[in-house]
């Protein structure tokens, strides 16, 4: 009996590791919509947090339809919902909302009453108990979820 427990874990570590292959996700990352996700529990400000998704080869996750800000959402459930970076950012000279990840920004989720401006140019979802989004100073610490597309992990 003692021998049967290591030989199951081996065994399960290694349909889960198929598993996220199949999906083309690297381990810790999940699947949604032709996309690889990963929730960043570490605090750090949105341009910390940008720089360390893209050092994973994706950026900031970008949000394109409410079944999408669902799953993002989902990723943050185990850690209380915290308020979270994602990838939407101010830029000033145009007055517009962009993503990080050159992808348009149509979808949105704010909060009545946002984007409030002000020096707040940093995209956090999980405000308030209606979990909506929120600019924010991005100098501040947040958890962050990062996101990729799965052409850019084969090749």
């Amino acid at each position: 009996d003692f021998m049967i427990i290591p030989i199951f874990i081996i065994f399960d570590e290694t349909l889960s590791y198929r598993f996220n292959m199949s999906s083309g996700c690297p381990h810790r990352w999940s699947y949604f919509n032709h996309h690889c996700f990963v929730y960043v529990p570490r605090s750090m400000s949105w341009g910390q947090a940008e720089r360390n998704c893209k050092s994973m080869g994706g950026h900031l996750a970008s949000v394109h339809s409410s079944n999408e800000y669902r799953y993002i959402q989902h990723l943050t459930s185990d850690h209380d919902y915290m308020e979270t970076w994602i990838g939407g950012t101010y830029e000033y000279e145009e007055k517009v909302w962009l993503w990080s990840d050159g992808s348009s920004f149509h979808y949105t989720h704010w909060c009545p009453g946002e984007p409030s401006g002000g020096n707040q140019n940093c995209l956090q979802i999980n405000y308030t108990p209606s979990k909506c989004w929120d600019d924010l100073r991005c100098d501040l610490h947040r958890p962050s979820v990062c996101a990729k597309k799965i052409s850019t992990l084969l090749g």
